[in-house]
């Protein structure tokens, strides 16, 4: 009888873990082909922002929690490396399986790779072109000593050709965020859940816009968050805003003393499936999330990105989403066009391979490639 193979998943960060748990229930559904190890490792140390979706989205306790909290890009990916480090010593896996764009996926993977165990990216081969954003560099490096690239969109496919990455080790499998999306859609018309946040007062859907901001780039800078606040304000003047807000931002608003519109609701950071249950039914949603952006797509749901850049070129290419900056001028206009574009509050382009099977593709792949390499 062959062994399971042994994948060390890592979770750092609330993107993570959405992306996680559908690789989880797929691992779980092939019976004796792997088993796992999940580390956490803290990076996303407030209670709201990690813990409750654990809960939420079913994915078990980690196997390690290396608790490493807040500080600068250096002090804690350094702190990320030397918690890993014995992990790996002790558990000795097949592979190591990292996601995204945070700073443990590039720790991790140093780590990994360092110690010679294969890397695996999902969510690989996605670029800014700017590298100022801690993400970019993230990604960056992470791919140059990955072994295994799993890709969402042709764009990344296009980016790693262009770096010299061996096609044999390319996979475009679609998205595992949005085989979760599916997923937890089809669970909240199955389980259907309590408005905490709103208490009920949520205006009808279709009826009103979300805004998410979490960017040092928008929120650090005392001007810059002032002019994307007032501009969302004006949006609220004709479509009332629903605006959870992250720690970051919340604490910002307060420091430099920014007004915020009477018709922007303010709301604590949302569970996953309350925010889902939120976003899916506005008429438009403001962010300067990587990942709502695509989110959004997929459901068709129109978007103005409050950003300079994407890494994520095929939202703008499906049409659902709109790249503005952050000038309040430009963001304005960017929601009057998005909101004339879809009077209905619906676009209807998909991406390829967004079908909710990207999970299965990355473990069959898996499946196979570990096993050549073993044999």
């Amino acid at each position: 009888m062959t062994s399971s193979l042994k994948l060390l998943l890592v979770a750092g960060a609330r993107p993570n873990f959405m992306k996680i748990a559908p690789v989880l229930r797929g691992i779980q559904a092939r019976h004796g082909t792997f088993n796992h190890v999940l580390v956490h490792t803290g990076q996303h140390y407030d209670e709201g922002m990690s813990d409750v979706f654990f809960r939420e989205l079913e994915i078990p306790a980690p196997d390690y929690h290396l608790s490493v909290g807040s500080g600068s890009h250096a002090q804690q990916t350094a702190r990320i490396m030397t918690a890993f480090e014995p992990v790996l010593d002790t558990e000795k896996p097949d592979c190591v399986v990292v996601f995204g764009d945070v700073n443990s996926t590039l720790a991790c993977s140093i780590v990994a790779k360092k110690s010679g165990y294969p890397v695996a990216h999902v969510e690989a081969g996605l670029r800014s072109g700017d590298m100022s954003m801690p993400e970019e560099v993230n990604r960056i490096v992470t791919d140059s000593i990955t072994d295994y690239f799993f890709v969402t969109e042709e764009s990344g496919l296009e980016h790693l050709r262009h770096e010299g990455k061996p096609d044999k080790k390319v996979f475009h499998v679609g998205h595992v965020m949005i085989d979760n999306l599916y997923f937890e859609l089809e669970r909240l018309e199955r389980e259907p859940i309590v408005d905490s946040a709103l208490q009920g007062s949520r205006p009808p859907a279709r009826q009103f816009c979300v805004a998410t901001l979490h960017r040092p780039s928008n929120v650090d800078d005392k001007e810059i968050l002032g002019g994307i606040m007032s501009a969302i304000g004006k949006i609220a003047e004709t479509l009332p805003v629903i605006f959870p807000v992250h720690p970051r931002t919340r604490a910002n608003l307060q420091q430099f003393d920014i007004p915020v519109s009477t018709q922007i609701t303010l709301t604590k950071p949302l569970g996953y499936r309350e925010f889902l249950r939120l976003w899916r039914d506005a008429a438009l949603v403001l962010t300067d999330s990587g990942g709502l952006q695509e989110e959004t797509t997929a459901l068709g749901v129109p978007c103005v990105t409050i950003r300079e850049n994407t890494e994520r070129p095929i939202t703008l290419t499906a049409g659902s989403n709109m790249l503005v900056g952050c000038k309040p001028q430009a963001i304005l206009d960017g929601a009057k066009a998005m909101l004339n574009r879809y009077p209905t509050g619906r676009s209807e382009g998909r991406p390829a391979l967004w079908d909710g099977r990207a999970s299965d593709r990355i473990l069959d792949i898996l499946a196979r490639e570990l096993r050549h390499l073993a044999s």
